[in-house]
């Protein structure tokens, strides 16, 4: 595991304030009806289906909610605001044990332990020098598949986030999954558009490990 004992000014931006307040903003019916949607499209994709998911930057677990209704497996949670931790230890869907403190950079589980691991929204948050070891440590978790769920651009870019610099990167994320671990197979991507769908515009990537 990679060592996480300096935390980046974009980790500290989501431990804080800014992460609290964007834990009370994601908590809507229609955010939930959104992602119902989205992972019924998803899910049969897996297959065999996964036993055990672990969401890497969970907030308060609008998807893990979700997936507790369509699947059967055990779900993990790993997610470094406290205030959206303390929801999902409490959430049901989520057993107590199964949340995780932390960043993506070090996922306390063990070697090959989850079958299915994911980020949705939250590999554009990662600091660049930070996104490698992130993606390792997802890869080293995963038994079985990989997916992930974020703001596409056909190269790096920087874009402000809600008045703030230097906390949103966009890239081709698939591409560099593929680039970083090349035994990944794709199993499919696509594309949510927000005009219809109620997320925003979102490029996804399922992957298995070879």
């Amino acid at each position: 595991m990679s060592n996480n004992d300096n935390v980046t000014p974009q980790g500290n931006f989501w431990q804080g304030e800014f992460g609290n307040e964007y834990t009370e903003r994601n908590a809507s019916d229609e955010m939930l009806a959104a992602r119902r949607m989205m992972w019924k499209k998803l899910l049969p994709l897996l297959s065999p289906a996964p036993q055990s998911i672990l969401e890497v930057g969970s907030n308060r677990g609008n998807n893990l909610n979700v997936l507790s209704e369509l699947s059967e497996a055990t779900l993990f949670a790993q997610e470094p605001n406290d205030s959206a931790r303390k929801i999902l230890e409490s959430s049901g869907f989520v057993q107590p044990d199964n949340v995780k403190a932390g960043f993506g950079d070090n996922i306390p589980i063990a070697d090959q332990s989850i079958d299915f691991v994911f980020t949705s929204g939250v590999l554009i948050h990662v600091a660049p020098e930070k996104l490698g070891e992130t993606c390792d440590e997802m890869y080293r978790v995963s038994r079985q598949y990989i997916g992930c769920i974020e703001y596409f651009s056909p190269h790096e870019e920087e874009i402000a986030y809600r008045g703030h610099s230097e906390r949103l990167f966009k890239r081709d994320f698939g591409g560099y999954w593929m680039d970083r671990h090349p035994d990944l197979q794709l199993i499919d991507y696509g594309f949510f558009w927000k005009r219809v769908t109620g997320l925003d515009d979102l490029t996804w990537w399922l992957f298995k490990k070879g």
